[in-house]
């Protein structure tokens, strides 16, 4: 049985948990910082702001992931000693501004009544059973937002793609990438839907 919650109605026992969903989800774009999972999972858990995540469990495990967060708000607060202390002194140092940088600030179009909803990720064993369909069929029914967005997803994000489709989210940007084909994609989509 699949059940939604949000981060904060779980608690701090959840917090390694939901971060190992979110480290699983993302390990290919997390490369940078470390491919030991287990090593990400440490560097990260202290980051995510719990009220801002909502969790669909199934069992009441952590299944699927995905940030919520309106106007100004963050779902994420790196602290440079928690990432010096799991990545080392100098890789921690270095990737401390990277995740500032790529992780943290809101859409330029943020106001309120515009929700972005952001990694958004399903646990590879539940991959496939409708546990990704169900948290965004509960995340846009949440009351007070007019607007959903999902910005830079891979174009070669199919299955992700093809699930926002199916609610009804459109395309409105495209952002080319450098490098290509060392990258493995070629392009960042941006996707809303309007509830009006």
């Amino acid at each position: 049985m699949i059940t939604i919650k949000h981060g904060d109605e779980l608690g701090e026992d959840y917090r390694r948990t939901i971060t190992e969903v979110l480290v699983h989800g993302f390990a290919e774009d997390f490369a940078f910082f470390s491919s030991d999972l287990e090593q990400l999972t440490a560097a990260f858990e202290h980051m995510l702001i719990l009220e801002r995540f909502v969790v669909a469990l199934v069992d009441g495990e952590p299944a699927a992931i995905a940030s919520v967060t309106s106007r100004d708000q963050e779902c994420f607060a790196p602290r440079l000693p928690e990432f010096r202390r799991h990545l080392g002194l100098l890789h921690g140092t270095i990737s401390y501004p990277v995740v500032r940088s790529q992780f943290l600030g809101a859409p330029d179009e943020a106001r309120d009544g515009l929700a972005e909803i952001a990694f958004v990720a399903t646990a590879p064993a539940h991959q496939g059973r409708g546990v990704g369909t169900a948290l965004m069929q509960y995340i846009i029914a949440l009351p007070g937002y007019d607007e959903f967005i999902l910005r830079e997803i891979k174009d070669t994000n199919t299955p992700a793609l093809s699930l926002y489709r199916k609610f009804g989210f459109t395309e409105y940007q495209r952002r080319p990438v450098r490098f290509a084909r060392r990258a493995g994609f070629g392009q960042y989509l941006s996707l809303r839907l309007s509830m009006v």
